[in-house]
């Protein structure tokens, strides 16, 4: 496996086209071309303390995002069932995309070296991407914490109600 790669602001995002787990199709083109911007964010595992906290911050700003044409998709390497159940657990009002072979990770280089008590493993690094409707990276970061995350995207984005 390469060194994963490292997106800059402005720079275009990799175009996917994934199933979510209730088997409905997400295809970056079509949201580019009804004008969305797209939030893309990566996370280690379903229904885990920190990625329950994450989660269920998307989904009480919903609304609000919603209001600015903004789709919010999550993506773990967990199975359907994972993500139905965590669906359905936390009430999420927004979809969780399949990637059980990790390519959508390798595309976004989310998929990297992390150390946990000195041991070191490849794992899901927690990073955001906001993907223009003309398809380039609006905000993106690596390694963000959860807890607080979606209050400062919105600030760091300027969004308000």
């Amino acid at each position: 496996m390469s060194d994963a790669i490292t997106y800059e602001i402005g720079s275009d995002a990799p175009r996917f086209s994934v199933m979510d787990s209730a088997g409905t199709q997400h295809d970056l083109e079509t949201y580019m071309a009804a004008g969305k911007t797209v939030i893309l964010y990566f996370y280690p595992r379903d229904s885990t303390p920190g990625c329950t906290t994450q989660a269920c911050d998307f989904r009480d700003n919903m609304a609000l995002l919603q209001t600015k044409d903004i789709v919010v998709l999550g993506v773990s390497k967990d199975s359907e069932a994972s993500h139905e159940k965590f669906i359905s657990k936390q009430e999420l009002n927004f979809p969780l995309l399949m990637d059980t072979d990790g390519s959508l990770h390798e595309a976004f280089g989310t998929w990297r070296m992390k150390k946990n008590y000195g041991k070191e493993y490849m794992g899901c690094v927690r990073s955001t991407f906001v993907i223009q409707p003309d398809g380039t990276f609006k905000w993106l970061r690596y390694n963000v914490r959860a807890k607080g995350h979606v209050s400062m995207l919105m600030r760091e984005l300027e969004f308000t109600e």
